[in-house]
């Protein structure tokens, strides 16, 4: 019985075969695709995360607040790169939101526990202002951890069919 290739499939018509698109075979996804899952998770992280500390420090907000604004912000932008890829693919905004939840949802909490955890024990992260030393590398510092700690998450998520391999179909 002839397969179709991962090329002419119908999800992926037009789509030319990739070696990292191993998350569909036994044993499990690559690192190199976990690690690119990572990372695209990271810069949504990343760009939510800021843009809430900035407006929560330009608002002269307290750190409690800041920090939840800048956590739903991560979620927000996170998913926000998920949603515009599928539904560029062709899916409505519906599917497209429960595909963002399943691929990003895990990937983005446990970043942004780890993110926050680094930021909240570096002695006086949580008071440094935006134009502190202190705030930058404790932030860059946490971001890197993080995505240390979050790459075999997606890796063992994407070798079972789950995270971001859910978005695969779609693209």
């Amino acid at each position: 019985m002839d397969h179709p290739t991962h090329a002419s499939a119908p999800a992926h018509a037009g789509h030319h075969a990739h070696g990292d698109h191993d998350e569909h075979m036994p044993g499990g996804a690559s690192w190199s695709t976990a690690a690119k899952a990572t990372l695209h998770c990271l810069t949504g992280c990343a760009i939510g995360e800021i843009l809430g500390m900035v407006i929560g420090t330009a608002l002269a907000w307290s750190n409690a607040p800041t920090m939840v604004l800048a956590i739903a912000l991560a979620f927000v932008f996170g998913y926000s790169f998920t949603l515009f890829a599928v539904v560029r693919a062709g899916l409505s905004l519906r599917t497209a939101v429960k595909v963002a939840l399943a691929a990003d949802t895990v990937s983005i909490a446990v970043m942004e526990l780890v993110d926050n955890g680094i930021i909240a024990l570096v002695p006086g992260a949580m008071d440094a202002h935006l134009s502190d030393g202190l705030f930058w590398t404790t932030l860059i510092g946490g971001f890197a951890v993080a995505f240390v700690v979050t790459t075999p998450v997606n890796k063992w998520m994407i070798g079972r069919g789950k995270g971001h391999a859910v978005v695969h179909a779609y693209h």
